[in-house]
């Protein structure tokens, strides 16, 4: 295994994790862009403009686009959060070529005005799915409670509003200031040609002009309460909850996500034995999350709506009681096999891996192997949980209720 990095001079980062026993090539292009790089005018453009750059290239049509990966078998997709826009494929190492080849081409797409039109309305459609489907957009709703004006608040897919106002020229003029070149990373993973990766970054992007893409990263100061969003057609009552934790660039994040998984994960924690096993919650989950600049700690739960008042309250206690004492080691112990072993089975991949690296050189310009990861989750202690727990108060939320009650009582 062999990591490499090359900058072109127009400011686009290759780098590449080598594995010559690899039997598949994962390649993607790594755009730091998201919901927070936009304004309330435009909010939900990133996303947007994620559908459009499969719409066609100058060279390609869309259906051209989906023949030719269709073409090389290759599994590929695209998604957009609030930080980050990611093109990537997975395909045989044969591709490798082939495959930069098109995902640069479409990198570089046509927006036209009937493909916006049409589009628009495919986008406005999810928005309205989303806010008829269960939690009924909670997720924005919460986050817009916690994080107030600052713009990780902000929706990825936008609202109706924003989407629906959203002019092909304001789409063009993102697209100028945020897809530049500096902003952007070609990362690959498995079965790589390096040269071959390099002269291919050279060939196909060498030509894009570079522009400043700068991004406000300060820490946003978390508003505190909770609210309840009647939904009359629900037959659950759901609830989300958001408190503060370590930043991307905070060492914590590591004892975060063993927290988390302590307290709340889905699969057998302090919330699962006392909510799912007996049966007083559909599902409850604990995770942490990380940004530049900011981080948050993720609670959901779903439940008879006559039980959420009880469940909130076991839940406040449970997280009361571990800012108060610390965890045993068994928990320590099981919760880093559970990361652990997710570590390595999704390593298992080159596109698993593919992801892994493109954060950490997104976030942190760092590489990290598999056995960096496992080092550094075995390395953390019952203290360094405790520090988190004190620092970082989970009891301290933002909570959102939805369902069929009008009014759900905090807990005490």
């Amino acid at each position: 295994m062999e990591f490499l990095k090359h900058t072109l001079p127009n400011g686009l980062q290759v780098v590449a994790e080598c594995d010559g026993q690899a039997r598949s090539t994962a390649l993607g292009f790594f755009v730091s862009t998201g919901a927070r790089d936009e304004v309330d005018a435009i909010s939900g453009v990133s996303h947007f403009l994620e559908h459009m750059v499969f719409k066609g290239t100058p060279t390609r049509s869309a259906e051209d686009v989906n023949r030719e990966f269709d073409a090389m078998g290759a599994h590929y997709n695209a998604f957009t959060s609030e930080e980050n826009t990611v093109y990537y494929a997975a395909v045989l190492p044969e591709y490798q070529d082939a495959s930069v080849a098109l995902l640069a081409d479409i990198m570089r797409p046509s927006l036209r005005d009937e493909d916006f039109t049409t589009e628009k309305q495919v986008i406005l459609e999810e928005i309205k799915m989303y806010e008829d489907q269960p939690p009924f957009g909670a997720d924005d709703r919460v986050r817009e409670m916690f994080y107030g004006g600052h713009p990780l608040g902000r929706s990825v897919l936008g609202t109706t509003a924003s989407v629906g106002g959203l002019a092909v020229d304001q789409m063009r003029d993102y697209f100028r200031r945020r897809y530049s070149p500096g902003n952007i990373a070609l990362v690959a993973s498995g079965q790589v040609d390096f040269a071959a990766l390099v002269r291919a970054a050279e060939r196909y992007c060498g030509a894009w002009q570079p522009v400043e893409a700068p991004r406000a990263v300060a820490r946003p100061q978390g508003h505190l309460g909770q609210q309840t969003m009647h939904k009359a057609t629900a037959t659950q009552e759901y609830v989300i909850q958001l408190a503060s934790g370590p930043a991307a660039t905070d060492d914590a994040r590591f004892a975060a996500k063993i927290l988390g998984c302590i307290l709340g994960d889905d699969s057998g924690s302090r919330l699962y034995w006392e909510l799912i096993d007996p049966g007083r919650a559909e599902s409850v989950s604990l995770g942490h999350h990380d940004y530049h600049g900011a981080g948050l700690f993720m609670t959901y739960m779903s439940c008879a709506p006559e039980a959420v008042a009880e469940n909130l309250q076991t839940i406040h206690d449970l997280y009361r009681q571990v800012e108060n004492e610390p965890v045993a080691a068994a928990e320590l112990e099981q919760a880093k096999n559970k990361i652990n072993s997710r570590v390595v089975l999704s390593s298992e991949r080159p596109r698993g891996r593919l992801f892994n690296v493109g954060a950490n050189w997104t976030y942190r310009q760092e590489y990290r192997s598999v056995a960096d990861d496992l080092a550094v989750v075995d390395a953390v202690t019952i203290e360094q949980l405790a520090a988190v727990a004190k620092q970082y108060r989970l009891t301290q939320c933002a909570t959102l209720c939805v369902g069929p009650l009008e009014n759900v009582p905090a807990p005490k």
